[in-house]
């Protein structure tokens, strides 16, 4: 049985987790952007260019917006007026400041001038979603090669064309010779529907929207019910049960 977290995060925050877990594997992180088990030897990586950041950055600047550029060593962010609940929840959301240091600055596109950066994911939180809607639109309009999910009701998440957690388990799967039918993925949001509908066992937390509800092939308990543990009893009970009742060959 092989044990993985294929999450939205940056690694360190990802790696932070997986060793409160007492998990030694190969992690995807980033969305799927990148794959490692050690942050200096990735398995796989992808990356927004250079060139497209800093004009997906001049693009959300003419909103009211909080952009993080989430680099696999640092994330670096602009500087915002509102003092708002979802701007704190971005900020506490980044892990261990000690693994993954922060930097704001006040305008970010002339950061990016003369500091060009390309990484695997941004995240962008607005204050309202008649913006988050309007920047969608114009973003998919300018940007090639750039796919844009939704992350909270205000929010989106931007990686190269093509990545995904899906993709991501695709390929670790092929890596260590796992095809999808065998792998069970557990998700509570709509970043996790592409995950779900293709392994062979797609669980749903109780908790997600409707939508991921209805992708799943089971509905498990909420977080605050513990519903990862309750699956993962569940399902082996279930495999156990399945051999028992096997007749066995003469």
């Amino acid at each position: 049985m092989y044990v993985t977290l294929a999450t939205g995060r940056n690694f360190p925050s990802a790696k932070k987790i997986a060793k409160d877990l007492k998990l030694d594997c190969i992690l995807i992180t980033h969305n799927g952007a990148l794959i490692a088990s050690s942050i200096d030897e990735p398995l796989y990586e992808n990356r927004i260019s250079a060139e497209k950041v800093r004009n997906i950055v001049k693009a959300v600047e003419d909103y009211d917006a909080h952009v993080r550029l989430l680099h696999e060593r640092y994330a670096l962010g602009n500087q915002v007026q509102q003092k708002s609940q979802l701007v704190a929840k971005m900020t506490m959301g980044i892990g261990d400041p000690l693994f993954y240091p922060v930097t704001f600055t006040e305008k970010l596109s002339d950061h990016l001038e003369e500091k060009p950066m390309s990484v695997p994911k941004i995240d962008i939180q607005f204050f309202n979603e008649e913006e988050k809607e309007e920047a969608y639109e114009r973003l998919m309009e300018e940007i090639e090669e750039i796919d844009i999910t939704a992350s909270t009701r205000c929010g989106f998440e931007i990686g190269p064309k093509g990545v995904s957690k899906a993709s991501g388990l695709q390929f670790l799967g092929n890596h260590l010779g796992i095809s999808l039918k065998e792998m069970v993925a557990v998700g509570d949001f709509t970043n996790d529907i592409d995950m779900i509908r293709q392994v062979g066992l797609g669980v749903a937390m109780g908790n997600a929207p409707e939508s991921v509800q209805t992708a799943a092939d089971w509905v498990t308990r909420s977080n605050d019910q513990h519903g990862v543990g309750y699956m993962v009893r569940e399902v082996f009970r279930r495999q156990m049960k399945m051999q028992i009742e096997q007749p066995m060959e003469h």
